[in-house]
């Protein structure tokens, strides 16, 4: 305690707490709930009750309707006293969705897709991440401000353009070059062409209706989500002190093995935050997939939420006979589908949610 404080003396202390012995119950209870601030504070409790209850209802309400009405029988929906609340539980929805829509298949092969593009994400992003934030080099900021730019340019500004490069894929113009070597007569062109009748010349290769599309925007780090990544990972990195690469290279390490060695055993929780981002927009993702598959639907999540009755035939019997004209027989099957379709990725973030916060806590975007 500083000189110019005011001491509180022993004695002092010793006569306050004699008059407030001395002092009667219902006095002391007066003071302290009939005041100004004791009025205040209560309301000011209430009213923030009040809102957080507000705020839970409207985010929670949607949540509690998909769950409820897609454990209900098909009886149910033919009851008009039968609001929320269902009045028989049954999981034929659910067990209607996992046999007729194949949601085992479905599960595995979005799975696979989204690790893969995960993963490749995560260990793009790292390396354009750690480059921005520790080289210098010229145009560092010119790169950095166009990952920036990815993250403000609308997805449907670049559609036409992404479609019409990998419909046609042709890497640096080599297919454009031999295409045009055939038709000039360069010597053994022709036979090369021959032997490639898989390429499609001049247009390219077409990846249409393939994942192909993702797996190269995964691993060169460009799609539209990757800006992100990549920003997080920068922050990140920027973060780490230079002292700890130096000391590596003094130890004779080169830029390789300092960044496998020092750099990415720090990182580990923000690399699984990144991944946790990357894996739960693909699970769900139907922009790429839509745009790269315009006339064969892959056999994934987002295509597991079906659009008409007849494509769940072990409910069709039950909704001809208890609810054809009711429409929320078919969204409550819709809702057991998305509520399947989201249960791993609810599975995934109570496991991961500490790494997903310490990610976001070192990543130096807040705080």
């Amino acid at each position: 305690m500083t000189d110019h404080m005011p001491r509180v003396k022993k004695e002092t202390k010793n006569k306050i707490r004699v008059e407030f012995e001395r002092t009667s119950l219902k006095e002391r209870l007066k003071k302290k709930f009939l005041s100004a601030t004791f009025f205040k504070d209560v309301v000011w409790y209430i009213f923030r009750l009040l809102l957080l209850i507000g705020i839970a209802f409207v985010v929670l309400q949607p949540f509690y309707t998909m769950i409820t009405q897609s454990f209900m029988a098909a009886k149910d929906f033919a009851d008009p006293t039968v609001a929320k609340v269902p009045r028989q539980f049954s999981v034929d929805i659910y067990r209607a969705v996992i046999t007729d829509l194949h949601y085992l298949g479905v599960f595995f092969s979005t799975l696979g897709l989204s690790l893969a593009c995960a993963i490749l994400q995560t260990a793009s992003a790292c390396l354009v991440g750690y480059g921005l934030a520790k080289f210098k080099f010229r145009g560092n900021k010119l790169v950095f401000f166009a990952v920036i730019l990815t993250l403000v340019i609308p997805h449907g500004t670049l559609q036409a353009a992404i479609f019409h490069r990998f419909h046609n894929f042709d890497i640096l113009g080599i297919f454009t070059f031999l295409s045009g070597g055939a038709k000039t007569g360069i010597a053994g062109i022709d036979k090369i062409l021959a032997g490639i009748k898989v390429l499609n010349f001049p247009e390219g290769i077409s990846m249409r209706n393939t994942v192909w599309p993702l797996i190269v925007l995964s691993i060169f780090a460009l799609a539209f989500k990757n800006g992100l990544y990549i920003f997080l990972m920068r922050q990140f990195f920027r973060g780490v002190p230079d002292e700890l690469e130096e000391s590596a290279y003094l130890d004779g390490a080169n830029t390789l093995r300092t960044f496998v060695q020092v750099i990415i055993p720090l990182s580990v929780p923000m690399m699984i935050t990144i991944f946790l981002f990357a894996f739960c927009w693909q699970w769900t993702d139907d922009f790429y997939l839509k745009l790269f598959h315009p006339t064969e639907q892959p056999n994934l999540m987002y295509n597991l939420i079906p659009t008409r009755i007849d494509q769940v035939a072990s409910l069709t019997t039950q909704y001809t006979q208890y609810a054809r004209s009711d429409a929320g027989y078919m969204k409550a099957v819709q809702y057991g589908a998305g509520m399947l379709a989201c249960t791993p990725l609810i599975i995934l973030y109570l496991f991961c949610q500490r790494h997903l916060v310490q990610g976001i806590e070192r990543s130096g975007i807040i705080g």
